[in-house]
């Protein structure tokens, strides 16, 4: 009988995805987090996105929430804000790479939509409970925006490890 490494790799890899979302912000929060910006680190999306395009992970869903309920207590403090968003954007990365055809640039452009999403899903759910009260044109500028580029930046240097490394032990 063999045993499916993925088995192993994908809750470590997205236990330390979650928790290197916030040491990163918390390094380098000189430049992350200033009165005129504000970005998010989302490398735990980054980990469940080449997991879906790329790997063979059994439970993918009971594993996202899991993740997203352990992000949720752990730097936000409000339960379901990413025990829904994370789930939800499995569900749309599914529907929407059937669609396309496999390439660096479409996987690119995917990831966008899904970090665009996630972002702007939070700030929405974030503005109903009353846990922020900026603008719209601040979130967009002040956070989307920076947010972007810096999680398109990490997918851009981390795509084709993640991709190799998922494609060996699915």
């Amino acid at each position: 009988m063999r045993i499916q490494k993925m088995r192993y790799i994908f809750p470590i890899g997205l236990f330390l995805a979650v928790f290197l979302d916030g040491t990163l912000t918390h390094i380098w929060s000189g430049w992350m987090v200033t009165p005129s910006v504000s970005i998010e680190s989302r490398l735990v999306m980054l980990w469940l996105f080449m997991a879906v395009c790329f790997g063979d992970v059994e439970h993918i869903i009971p594993w996202t929430i899991f993740a997203g309920f352990v992000y949720d207590m752990f730097y936000t403090g409000i339960i379901g804000v990413f025990l829904l968003l994370l789930p939800l954007m499995i569900y749309i990365t599914r529907w929407i790479i059937q669609y396309f055809e496999p390439s660096f640039v479409v996987f690119l452009l995917i990831y966008l939509i899904e970090i665009t999403l996630l972002l702007s899903l939070g700030y929405g759910m974030n503005v109903l409970i009353n846990q922020t009260n900026i603008s719209v044109i601040t979130f967009i500028g002040r956070t989307l925006g920076p947010s972007l580029a810096y999680n398109l930046a990490f997918f851009v240097v981390l795509y084709y490890p993640l991709k190799k490394m998922f494609l060996k032990y699915s």
